[in-house]
């Protein structure tokens, strides 16, 4: 999976851990997907949908660089990060603010937020050696991720101009994903042998991983609380998207596909990703409804 392992791999943040278990099925739910392609692109990864179907995310061009972008309808927008070798958007408010993260010359990513026109980086806390942004709600708070010197991930919330390091008690390296605007934040992290996902409500940490699944990775959380997820299997041979709503997990796979991820969720029912066709390819954007 190409542009799946890119889309990682440019924001910086990969947690590699041995697991243990099957996804088990979960009850019925009826998902209809539709492909979602950046025109002339090799591969395109849908990362979040905001309530008025605006969608960001990443794609890769003829040259294999990593761009951020912005969809309203039809209508592809690239945003380029100045003096970055590569970009992607992660998520996108009401009000259209949209957070990322650019690699520099070395490799490194900073997040980013980008709002009428302009960039702002988002660094960490002092200290950090890397971040990337990952979720902003309608409020303008932002979470994420950020690497210390000692090469360890930490989660972060940055309201104004003040981070708030997250870290569930025990967790190896965490990466805070999405907020909403109740302001209960969904992150996931290493847990000794197992990757594992947690809803923290400004207090306390809660897991939430998914019933059965062998890690869990919570990617974004709506205003109604439903979140979307990616899991893994034990060989990580199969990735599959799972959907927390109305009190129940769902399992989901786009039609005829060997991997599935779920990335981002809005209010009105819809879901963004990723997903690979079973006939082979590069991985291909998708938008669902549930």
């Amino acid at each position: 999976m190409r542009t799946r392992n890119n889309f990682a791999l440019m924001l910086g943040f990969v947690l590699v851990f041995m697991i243990a278990a099957n996804a088990a099925s979960a009850p019925t739910l009826t998902f209809t997907f539709t492909t979602v392609n950046v025109p002339g692109a090799l591969a395109t990864a849908l990362g979040g949908i905001n309530k008025a179907g605006v969608i960001v995310g990443q794609y890769e061009d003829q040259k294999g660089v990593l761009h951020c972008f912005m969809l309203v309808g039809s209508k592809v927008t690239t945003i380029n990060h100045p003096n970055s070798v590569s970009d992607g958007c992660t998520h996108i408010n009401s009000a259209g603010a949209i957070v990322g993260s650019a690699k520099n010359s070395a490799g490194i990513p900073t997040g980013f937020l980008y709002q009428n026109g302009k960039f702002t980086d988002i660094l960490g806390p002092r200290g950090a050696t890397s971040s990337v942004a990952y979720g902003i709600n309608d409020s303008g708070l932002i979470v994420g991720v950020y690497g210390d010197s000692t090469g360890k991930d930490h989660g972060f919330l940055l309201r104004g101009k003040t981070y708030t390091t997250l870290d569930p008690p025990g967790a190896v390296s965490t990466i805070a994903t999405a907020i909403n605007n109740a302001g209960n934040i969904v992150m996931y992290y290493g847990m000794g042998t197992r990757i594992e996902a947690a809803l923290y409500n400004g207090k306390t940490y809660k897991t939430i991983n998914v019933p059965h699944a062998a890690n869990s990775f919570a990617r974004d959380i709506n205003t109604a609380g439903d979140i979307v997820y990616e899991t893994l299997n034990s060989s990580f041979a199969h990735a599959q998207g799972a959907l927390f709503h109305a009190g129940k997990y769902y399992t989901f796979d786009y039609p005829n596909s060997v991997a599935t991820i779920g990335l981002g969720i809005n209010d009105h029912s819809l879901l963004v990703g990723l997903y690979q066709a079973k006939t082979g390819g590069p991985d291909q954007g998708f938008k669902a409804t549930y």
